[in-house]
């Protein structure tokens, strides 16, 4: 009921936010800084000059989050302390100095020792407690009815027994962290029956505030876990790492509106940030890496990969910085049992493992985006870079209504659909140096927007519906490139032109009101085909100045382009180009 409940006042918000959101696709309004796109060159080494090459994903804790965010979301009222009637609760102090305290009741606080663990029961009571000081083989717990807020005032916690703060109380907790202040929770790996969930754990809701630093170091566990759910706010630096399980847990929802978030994890099969609920992105700048490699889960008998972020419902990210690296076999950027739904911000995803084999009947696959429901892209960017399988993959409908998503895939589709595939908008992306560029399992609808797709060389093509299924690519509006030509059977209601074409080279297609440039790739299907809603012209071999990049940095739109040669177009019918693997074109040597 509680999951319920909050799936739809978070569609209820969604739909007050996204109605008033006028945020821009962030990789297609980017300037150019100046630099000149030249038109030779035939090196096949190069995969490409834009971004969705070159972008990294690592640790950083001192840039400053992102400016630009949507309104912070808060389930229920009480849980934004910077509202003046919450914060005027906690007018009770209790100073924990966890370096070493007596027991005795402090402002209405009981203060005890389990062996060396700190505890503190405040009742019935609201109560601000300031923990500091330095222990390293001791831990603090509290207790009691009502809600507490937890202060964390330069203190370093390093328990050898159980969590390092470990808040049993099922109200909420909010954890302040003061500016300028530096603060540590670890665990240590325990025996097998010890059964504490994280370095720190709450019961109740975990609500992060403050522009303090936080680093939660989980060795036995998890590094941060709530058995409701938690709240990052603007402000926060957190850091939270975990060398035997999940980096942050929650059971009942994850909302990240803003703050610099860095996660790492190792273990075989982790989850950066796992929550059994939704987890909502609003701003900030959010960085999840990990390393384990797959792991077969002998409880739901099934192989598992690692994921940077996993959802057991949804995820809808409305702004802020979100960036994602997986290096394990099985591992995948995000994982997303239910919906997945973009209105704004930013996404980077990096995969690079193998694929976790168990045995023949277990195997977990790696891939940069995977969702088992319906994926829509309204608008933010998405640039996703995999070394093994798909780029973005939808188990059930894939829908671009605008922004951006530039995907690449060196061994498979680099889009990929269970179901229908539509664009009605925005820039697209698809570049496979394996297989298709996108590929539909269903109907593929190209309704407008500006799609650039490229598949590998023969059988494989740009764009493939299940044609064998009785499915067909409907083309109805937008601008398209596809090098490797579209499938056979293509119903193409906007006119259609094919041409041959250089590898490596700046190419601009040309409309009565605009310029489209556009880099080709070192390898792909021997077929260029193109269209847009007026007649177009292709000039080859040009030189592009300024502009604004797009298509992952391999477009430019309002740019200055000069020099190159006319190409001649022939209306295209349909069917992968010229003769699928026939021709060279761009499969001459060095191509694939």
């Amino acid at each position: 009921m509680k999951k319920m409940f909050f799936l739809a006042l978070i569609s209820v918000f969604t739909a007050v936010q996204y109605a008033c959101s006028n945020s821009d696709a962030q990789d297609a309004t980017n300037e150019d800084t100046g630099s000149d796109q030249t038109g030779g060159g035939t090196s096949s080494s190069s995969l490409g000059t834009g971004d969705l090459f070159t972008f990294t994903v690592a640790v950083d804790k001192t840039t400053a989050e992102p400016s630009s965010s949507a309104d912070a979301f808060y389930p229920e009222a009480e849980d934004n302390l910077d509202d003046s009637s919450n914060s005027s609760d906690f007018s009770t102090e209790v100073a924990i100095d966890v370096s070493g305290i007596s027991d005795g009741e402090y402002n209405g606080v009981t203060v005890t020792h389990d062996g060396n663990n700190i505890v503190c029961n405040h009742g019935s009571n609201k109560v601000c407690y300031v923990l500091s000081g330095t222990t390293t083989n001791s831990s603090v717990t509290i207790i009691g009815e009502k809600k507490c807020k937890v202060v964390l005032n330069n203190v370093t916690i390093n328990s050898t027994d159980s969590a390092a703060l470990n808040i049993l109380c099922k109200k909420r907790a909010f954890i302040y962290l003061p500016e300028g202040t530096t603060n540590t929770l670890t665990d240590t790996k325990c025996s097998d029956d010890n059964e504490h969930k994280g370095a720190l754990y709450a019961k109740g809701k975990l609500l992060f505030h403050g522009t303090g630093t936080l680093s939660v170091n989980g060795k036995h566990n998890n590094g941060i876990h709530s058995a409701d759910y938690i709240i990052f706010n603007k402000g926060n630096n957190i850091y939270a790492s975990s060398t035997a399980n999940h980096g942050v847990k929650s059971n009942d929802g994850i909302f990240i509106n803003g703050g610099i978030l860095n996660v790492e994890v190792s273990a075989a099969a982790a989850k950066g940030i796992n929550c059994e609920d939704s987890i909502v992105v609003r701003g900030g700048r959010t960085t999840v890496i990990t390393t384990g490699t797959g792991a077969f889960d002998t409880t739901e008998q099934d192989a598992k990969g690692s994921a940077g972020i996993k959802s057991d419902t949804n995820f809808a990210q409305y702004g802020g910085e979100v960036r994602l690296k997986s290096t394990g076999s099985g591992g995948k950027g995000l994982k997303v049992d239910g919906k997945a739904d973009f209105y704004g911000g930013t996404m980077y995803v990096i995969t690079e493992g193998s694929e976790y084999t168990y045995n023949r009947s277990y195997t977990a696959s790696p891939k940069g985006i995977k969702v088992d429901g319906n994926l829509t892209l309204n608008d933010g960017a998405i640039m996703v870079r995999t070394s093994n399988h798909e780029a973005v993959e939808s188990k059930a409908a894939l829908t671009i209504n605008g922004g951006s998503m530039s995907a690449y895939s060196k061994s498979d589709d680099a889009i990929n659909s269970a179901g229908h595939l539509t664009v009605n908008g925005g820039y697209v992306l698809a570049y496979s140096a394996g297989n298709d560029g996108m590929d539909a399992n269903g109907n593929c609808y190209i309704k407008g927007g500006i799609t650039y797709a490229i598949g590998s060389s023969s059988p494989e093509v740009a764009i493939d519906a299940n044609s064998e299924g009785g499915y067909q690519l409907y083309l109805t509006g937008g601008t398209l490139i596809a090098v490797g030509g579209l499938e056979n059977g293509a119903s193409l209601s906007q006119t259609c032109y094919q041409a041959s074409w250089s590898r490596n080279t700046w190419y601009a297609l040309t409309t009565s009101d605009n310029t489209l440039a556009f880099q080709t790739p070192a390898s792909g299907g021997t077929s260029l085909v193109v269209s847009a809603p007026s007649t177009p012209s292709l000039t080859s071999g040009v030189t592009v100045s300024d502009g604004t990049t797009c298509l992952g940095g391999m477009g430019y739109t309002a740019s200055t382009v000069s020099g190159g040669s006319t190409v001649s177009l022939s209306t295209y019918s349909g069917g992968n180009g010229m003769g699928g693997g026939g021709m060279p074109g761009g499969g001459m040597p060095g191509g694939r």
